[in-house]
């Protein structure tokens, strides 16, 4: 066990699982995640592999006795009976029959029809006329000759979830973690492994919790298959209900005009719809023109008296092609279907997720660590929906004031759910809620700039939030970043701020962030020599289109010496690094030039034997091919800077030195981004170029 799993068994004991028992028990089951885990923290809350392992078939015995298997459903029925009553696991779904002045369940799995229900049962769980809800329920058979009667009866009927929850105890507790500690906590208990993720990418996932806990939050996740965009909304929380997007109607989502019944959205904390996305798809204008409302100012009406809801609304769905495509031809919601390709609608978004920026979810990032029971956490999430975290922004920032009233709203409420995610208890600090902020004016931006492209009449907003100090901070995407040649692009007119503009033609620079580096992509494509020029550049975390031939190729072009200074250079990935640079040498000089690399970096302890024979290794790999490699330790130990100077004078500060990117995850096949630094997502980092004075 982890030092972390032993804190998180000490402060949350009873309320947490190992997440990888889930997958031990869950068997041919097509059960939702929150009630195995349901099941797990009954049985295998504990430390002690002796209790996992007896509470383990303790579920499994549950689950085979109880569980509805569809094929097995005429053996159960032959079951309830033979005993006159037996418990099962099942989805229920209740109805009101009008005919008759009573309610009737239908078991889903066990495909067993007008089930007498009392009305209390229905008073105390009236998300069961809404929709199937996974309970364990006791059903009696009594046969009666009367064929109007049926002889299946409900006695008892429980929703699967934690019955209570101790909300004080859960912030004080939180307190006894790390920020770092408790993200990765977060990680683990949605069951992914913090160590198969960055920062950026831990918190895009993290976001994608921000409905559970914020009122009428409305978020867009568009990207590629696989990705798990539709898991949370789908196996995480039993306050939530994943629908297909092409099956949702008007009386279903928002209410039925012919008995005034309320729909999902009266019943559920998030509405996730699923397979969003299609061009080819269609939608009724009445539920377009409904949900744009109910969006905008969390009412809704149909003939009737206007009616308020808080669920959020979750829209999940593939792209048909990579960003620079979207970007160059359309916008970033070309996948949408054309009723919702509206600039009304895409407005009334709060948050745009970038899916391309996940990486495909495979067997190597699920977590074998503890987590919260996801439905302890569900209960804790929606108890903190009741709560406003928005104004902490205030304590230390203040958005620029020429930002619109709904793209303000948008970001206070991305940063109030994001707040109430990772600080629960408060003690956030300036550079805590600047991280959150700037990822929450970012996820705004996103919608609010592909407006622009998409409507002529949205004027282009300058998005940046001011310090203290009063210092103008400004925020860009990844994407604006990465291909400023295509970001700025509009059908009818040209950039409108002088920040697009520079960006457009080179890298801008802002408090001395400089929020790309265009023009080092394009000088490493000319045929011609290029202007170099000295700058600091900050390039943010999982961008990808980064390579050490972009970053250093122009600035060593004509050296016969290279000195790179890292004194950790120690671990395998990290002597890859530097057979990678050798590597990009090599292919740069003309095959006549000779060039010597210099390398000063520091022991790595008891494994330098191991490091000297991987240095060595590259040394003797450069033989024949003009670039000699050497290498030497700075054995005063007080080296800690990063750089790579040039004969030529060029100096290159890095605060990562070579180790830019983020590590590979190992698994069987091939990747892009074994092969190809280009396709690596990158770590946050910074470079430097400084020209030395020659006479």
């Amino acid at each position: 066990m982890s030092n972390l799993d032993a804190r998180i068994n000490e402060h949350f004991a009873g309320f947490v699982v190992r997440k990888d028992l889930v997958k031990a028990v869950k068997g041919n089951a097509i059960v939702p995640t929150y009630v195995l885990e349901y099941l797990l923290g009954q049985y295998c809350a504990t430390d002690d592999e002796a209790s996992i392992a007896t509470g383990i078939e303790t579920v499994k015995e549950i689950l085979r006795k109880h569980y509805v298997h569809r094929s097995e459903a005429g053996l159960v029925q032959s079951t309830i009976k033979e005993k006159g009553r037996y418990k099962v696991i099942d989805q229920i779904s209740v109805s009101l029959n009008e005919k008759t002045d009573s309610y009737e369940a239908t078991f889903d799995n066990l495909g067993i029809k007008k089930v007498s229900v009392d009305s209390g049962t229905i008073k105390a769980h009236p998300k069961l006329l809404v929709t199937g809800v996974w309970c364990i329920a006791d059903v009696q058979y009594e046969f009666s000759d009367d064929p109007r009667i049926s002889p299946w009866i409900l006695e008892t009927i429980k929703p699967i979830q934690i019955a209570k929850v101790d909300y004080e105890g859960y912030r004080e507790a939180r307190g006894n973690f790390t920020t770092d500690d408790w993200i990765d906590l977060l990680m683990q208990s949605i069951g992914f492994n913090p160590e198969a993720f960055g920062r950026r990418a831990k918190l895009l996932q993290l976001m994608r919790l921000i409905p559970f806990v914020e009122r009428n939050y409305n978020i867009i996740e568009l990207g590629p298959k696989g990705t798990g965009k539709s898991h949370i909304y789908s196996e995480f929380s039993p306050h939530g209900q994943l629908i297909s997007g092409g099956e949702v109607t008007v009386p279903k989502l928002f209410v039925n005009n012919s008995n005034g019944r309320i729909g999902l959205v009266g019943y559920w904390d998030v509405v996730a719809f699923d397979e969003f996305a299609g061009r080819e798809k269609t939608a009724n204008k009445a539920l377009v023109d409904i949900m744009k409302n109910y969006m905008a100012n969390k009412t809704f009406s149909r003939g009737v008296s206007p009616m308020g809801a808080e669920a959020s609304f979750a829209f999940v769905g593939n792209t048909d092609h990579n960003v620079p495509f979207m970007l160059k031809n359309s916008d970033l919601f070309e996948a949408l279907p054309p009723q919702f390709h509206d600039s009304a609608f895409i407005d009334r978004l709060h948050a745009y997720l970038p899916g391309w920026e996940i990486d495909v979810i495979r067997g190597e990032m699920f977590t074998k660590g503890y987590g919260f029971i996801v439905d302890y956490l569900a209960e804790i999430l929606r108890h903190l929906r009741q709560e406003d975290y928005s104004n902490r922004l205030d304590l230390h920032f203040r958005i620029s004031e020429k930002i619109s009233t709904r793209d303000r709203d948008a970001i206070y409420k991305t940063m109030s759910g994001l707040l109430k995610l990772l600080f629960p208890n408060g003690g956030e600090t300036a550079a805590d809620v600047e991280e959150l902020l700037r990822l929450a004016m970012e996820s705004r931006k996103r919608v609010k700039d592909q407006l622009v492209r998409i409507d002529s009449t949205y004027p282009a907003v300058d998005f940046h939030y001011l310090g203290t100090e009063g210092a103008k901070r400004s925020v860009t995407t990844v994407e604006e970043e990465e291909y400023p040649q295509f970001y700025y692009r509009k059908a009818e007119h040209a950039p409108e701020h002088p920040e697009q503009a520079d960006a457009v033609e080179g890298a801008s620079s802002v408090d001395g962030k400089a929020e790309g580096a265009e023009k080092l992509s394009q000088s490493a494509k000319t045929t011609h020599a290029p202007a170099l020029e000295e700058g600091h550049y900050v390039f943010s975390e999982d961008r990808k289109g980064i390579s050490y031939d972009r970053l250093f190729g122009p600035y060593i072009a004509g050296a016969s010496r290279i000195i790179v200074t890292d004194p950790y250079v120690r671990f395998f990935y990290q002597i890859r690094n530097m057979m990678e640079f050798v590597e990009m040498v090599v292919r740069r000089k003309s095959p006549e030039d000779q060039v010597n690399i210099h390398l000063v970096t520091g022991p790595d302890g008891e494994n330098v034997a191991k490091q000297r024979e991987l240095l060595d290794s590259i040394r003797d790999a450069c033989v024949g091919s003009g670039v000699e490699f050497t290498w030497a330790f700075d054995e005063s130990g007080n080296a800690h800077a990063r750089d790579i100077a040039t004969d030529t004078g060029w100096k290159i500060v890095l605060d990562r030195g070579l180790d830019i990117f983020q590590a590979p995850i190992k698994k069987d096949g091939f990747s892009l981004g074994d092969r190809l630094q280009e396709h690596r997502l990158i770590k946050g980092f910074y470079v430097t170029y400084v020209r030395n004075n020659q006479d």
